[in-house]
């Protein structure tokens, strides 16, 4: 299932990807830009410029998600691989759009190679970067939990944030409480308060740990205290722990009933 919606992703981005390119061509088509709105009719400037944005397209969309794949896979730096990328993929589209458009208006031959090229790099960076940053965000729309983490807030839903008010021990999970609601981990108590040694917190319990930030005060009913934290959720205090919490400054909240 992982891989059928990771094709249909790649399949909706190459339509996309497709579909932009033809838009752009039909509006370079219109406003004739470098020249071409002196050169031709519509229909053929129109149509030079989609065949141009797709092999733009072709060349640049097919080769740079397995770039960046490549690099992330080995840790080399995108300011490392992208401008020689860049350089090489820039002659798919500069050569199409260069041979077109001597065939279709000899006059532009006069256009050095050296200068086209020069254009199309410039057109080709930043139309990278647009691409690159498209990719970034699509990617961590996509992304999911790292089931594998140490750290407890890495295998949440991003729904949930990163903000721990309280983890519950439930037989062979922890339920990770957040302000915007809670989650199931597969993990130990004792694995999740290690993954969480940046927060301060305590163990109130053997089924229980609590953020000092997210105590909002202290509920005793006779011998039974429970902290209060934000958002209504209340931790209960073992009758073992009470003692040891007080002296630490745990319970030094008001009591609240």
């Amino acid at each position: 299932m992982e891989s059928t919606g990771l094709q249909d992703r790649r399949w909706r981005a190459a339509s996309a990807g497709f579909a932009v390119s033809t838009a752009v061509g039909l509006t370079l088509g219109a406003i004739g830009p470098f020249g071409s709105y002196l050169s031709g009719t519509l229909p053929v400037r129109t149509a030079y410029w989609v065949v141009c944005l797709w092999g733009g397209w072709l060349a640049f969309g097919g080769s740079l998600p397995i770039l960046t794949r490549w690099a992330k896979a080995r840790s080399i730096s995108a300011w490392l691989w992208t401008p020689p990328a860049i350089a090489v993929l820039t002659l798919l589209p500069a050569g199409l759009s260069r041979v077109l458009a001597v065939r279709l208006w000899p006059v532009v031959g006069q256009v050095g190679w050296l200068e086209w090229y020069g254009q199309g790099l410039v057109i080709s960076t930043l139309a990278t970067l647009g691409m690159m940053w498209a990719t970034r965000s699509r990617e961590a729309a996509y992304a999911g939990p790292d089931t594998s983490s140490a750290d407890p807030r890495d295998r949440l839903p991003p729904r949930l944030g990163r903000t721990v008010l309280c983890l519950q021990m439930e037989d062979h999970y922890v339920r990770v409480h957040t302000p915007q609601g809670s989650a199931l981990v597969l993990m130990s108590l004792s694995q999740a308060m290690a993954g969480l040694k940046d927060v301060e917190g305590v163990q109130t319990h053997r089924s229980w740990w609590v953020a000092r930030a997210a105590i909002a005060g202290v509920v005793e009913d006779g011998r039974k205290v429970r902290l209060r934290l934000t958002g209504g959720l209340e931790a209960p205090v073992s009758r073992a722990r009470i003692g040891a919490l007080r002296e630490e400054g745990w319970l030094a909240a008001a009591p609240a009933s």
